[in-house]
């Protein structure tokens, strides 16, 4: 580093390092005092001027550096059904912090990244964070099934800063987190068109009876499954890759006698591996399709199994995937499965109804309904969704039988309008003590069979009455169809009338036309209490004597 040669300043600095060889030059130290002053005039001005820029920087709300630094949260409720709350945030690291304010379990994912919250019962809290989370639109739902198809679906908005943000979340004020303020006129309309449309065509049908491939010479027949991804068409336009069998939802129905020796020869075009339980039937250990315990899975992409057992007992049982049966199942690989006779109890009577004999009951259906309500197939009877559900056609006076399997992760009670439903085997088993009901809850796993007869005519509704599984804000969808019976004019309402009783007696006695026990009833039954207290004294008297307490 150079050392300035300068002579004393007049103010009395100390003298240069060494002697210069001349006196002092007065025009020189003016010179040289201009040229310092300015020299500092120029780095006060520079500084000024970096100082006004950090602070345009370090100040500015909308710049490019904050918001890629921007964290927000974002308070949200969940209830039965819907997400409410601010659902806009600029881009950066955002979480979402969910408080469950209502009645059943809940949780928050967004689709497009496949991530979901822990379940959280009613009152918990649950935070679900995202860092640097892009600009877009997300869509948020709740994972639980049945829940986003009853509404619990909204969107997300990632904006590319906080001040559009801040814009929009102004413009979605008091609109309930997206949901908009209900127009219940145009609610009302969007039901009354949604119930109108039904019942509406879809390509594909589910159960179709499966016929034995071949028949071997020792009599055992021989079905074949196809597993694999299939396009399947839920409701109108709403097609989904579903997972299935010989590609329907439910899959083929199997029937055989008791006594048949049964193979079923599976490939499988998945792509993953899967195996095939056979609920409710009993079979060898080693058939009862549960890899890798009693089977190795069958491989993906073309795997080959056969499963071979004797039908040796009547059951109504049914069949499905047992390898991540979470995925597999509820995407569509299950079917039904029917050994020998159905044990409807000819000739019994319930509850002071009085069935046909045998040869009397004239049997024109004897179906299954099938319940799912989870993996793309969702909210659906037999593989459809409300207005594809199939209606049931018959005519008046006919019976029916129809088994209720329930495939789903959820209970359900199946509630049929106008008719009561005998209840006469649970999982294929008949009942000593058969009943009457008009809603039958059916837990996941179980099979209820019931017959019921139908006796006045007119289009009846059949439901899942849990109501968010049937109903929401844009109409009616999911686990409904209906009965429609047609006039007969042959019918005899005197044949064979299903009045149960047991709906209308107290304490064995039968009720007037106004719902009261006759006088003469009250007064025999109010005589009868009298004579039981005074028996009772008698008794305590008779304690008394004997010294017993």
């Amino acid at each position: 580093m150079s050392v300035v040669e300068s002579e004393s300043s007049p103010s009395g600095a100390p003298a240069p390092r060494r002697p210069l060889p001349s006196g002092p030059d007065p025009d020189s130290s003016k010179l040289i005092l201009g040229f310092v002053l300015g020299l500092a005039a120029i780095i006060a001005i520079g500084f000024v001027a970096l100082i006004a820029v950090v602070m345009s920087f370090g100040g500015g709300s909308g710049s490019a550096a904050a918001d890629e630094t921007a964290s927000t949260t974002l308070d949200l409720s969940a209830r039965e059904f819907g997400f409410f709350g601010d659902l806009v945030a600029p881009a950066g690291d955002v979480t979402l912090r969910l408080t469950n304010d209502g009645s059943q379990d809940h949780n928050i994912g967004i689709r497009e990244l496949g991530v979901v919250s822990n379940n959280i019962g009613p009152g918990g809290t649950t935070d679900l964070s995202f860092d640097s989370l892009a600009p877009g639109v997300y869509e948020i739902f709740c994972d639980i099934a049945g829940h986003a198809d009853s509404g619990m679906v909204n969107t997300l908005t990632i904006t590319g800063s906080a001040d559009e943000a801040a814009a929009m979340a102004d413009g979605m004020e008091g609109m309930g987190g997206g949901h908009g303020e209900m127009d219940f006129a145009a609610m009302d309309q969007a039901m009354m068109e949604s119930m109108l449309a039904f019942p509406a065509e879809t390509e594909g049908m589910g159960n179709p009876m499966l016929e034995p491939t071949e028949i071997l010479a020792d009599g055992t027949k021989v079905f074949d499954l196809v597993a694999a991804i299939t396009d399947w068409e839920v409701e109108p336009g709403r097609i989904v890759e579903a997972w299935s069998y010989n590609g329907v939802v439910p899959a083929p129905q199997i029937w055989v006698d008791r006594g048949d020796r049964v193979q079923v020869r599976v490939v499988n075009n998945l792509p993953m591996g899967t195996d095939v339980h056979w609920h409710g039937i009993r079979t060898p250990n080693d058939m009862d399709g549960v890899a890798p315990i009693t089977q190795e899975l069958i491989q993906p992409n073309g795997g080959t199994f056969t499963y071979e057992f004797t039908a040796e007992e009547d059951a109504i049982g049914m069949y499905h995937a047992h390898n991540h049966g979470q995925m597999q199942v509820v995407n569509g690989m299950f079917g039904v499965f029917r050994i020998g006779d159905n044990p409807i109890p000819y000739g019994a009577t319930v509850s002071g109804v009085t069935l046909p004999t045998e040869e009397e009951l004239d049997l024109v259906l004897d179906i299954p309904m099938v319940l799912n309500d989870a993996g793309v197939i969702g909210l659906s009877l037999n593989g459809k969704s409300f207005p594809a559900t199939e209606p049931l056609v018959v005519d008046q006076g006919d019976w029916v039988s129809l088994t209720y399997y329930n495939e789903g992760l959820q209970i359900h009670p199946m509630h049929l309008h106008q008719f009561p439903q005998l209840v006469y085997a649970k999982d294929g088993v008949p009942l000593d003590e058969p009943y009457w009901v008009d809603t039958l809850n059916v837990a996941p796993g179980e099979r209820y069979t019931v017959l019921f007869k139908a006796d006045d005519v007119g289009t009846w509704v059949w439901h899942c009455h849990i109501l968010t599984h049937v109903e929401r804000e844009t109409g009616m969808f999911g686990m409904v169809t209906a009965i429609v019976v047609n006039e007969n004019p042959d019918y005899d309402p005197d044949e064979y009338p299903v009045t149960p009783t047991n709906w209308r007696k107290t304490a064995g006695d039968p009720l007037d036309d106004d719902g009261a026990l006759g006088v003469a009833e009250r007064e025999g039954t109010a005589g009868e209490d009298e004579g039981t207290v005074g028996e009772d004294e008698d008794s305590a008297g008779e304690d008394e004597e004997t010294g017993n307490p």
